[in-house]
């Protein structure tokens, strides 16, 4: 592996280590967000870690047929907030831990997890 993957797999640890204090506390879902040069994804995780309860990506057909044309990464990751927050919701969880995956709070990942907060998730 690459050092520069390894720095954010570093961070990511430690950003998760963190969560799971928060979570001991208040049992508090998280929100992994992941990207990938084209495509972003948003996992709702449960408290004590192996259930998946909600997810959303940029690769479902409700999102990339909502666009039409042309669209920014930015604007796809508002989309994707969007959803993991009505999913969330669906399934019963209103507030969730942001998990950045050791990823800058930037760009789409702020994008992401603001559009999220904007449509009812408690980030």
């Amino acid at each position: 592996m690459n050092k520069k993957r390894n720095s954010r797999f570093k961070r990511a640890s430690r950003a998760r280590e963190h969560i799971k204090c928060l979570g001991r506390e208040t049992e508090i879902a998280r929100l992994c967000v992941n990207r990938s040069a084209r495509h972003i994804y948003a996992q709702v995780i449960a408290p004590e870690g192996g259930k998946i309860l909600a997810c959303a990506s940029s690769l479902e057909k409700t999102i990339r047929d909502a666009h039409g044309g042309e669209i920014t990464k930015t604007d796809l990751a508002k989309q994707v907030g969007k959803l993991i927050a009505e999913r969330a919701k669906q399934v019963g969880v209103s507030a969730v831990a942001s998990d950045r995956s050791g990823y800058k709070y930037h760009g789409r990942v702020a994008a992401l997890v603001q559009s999220a907060r904007e449509h009812g998730l408690v980030v």
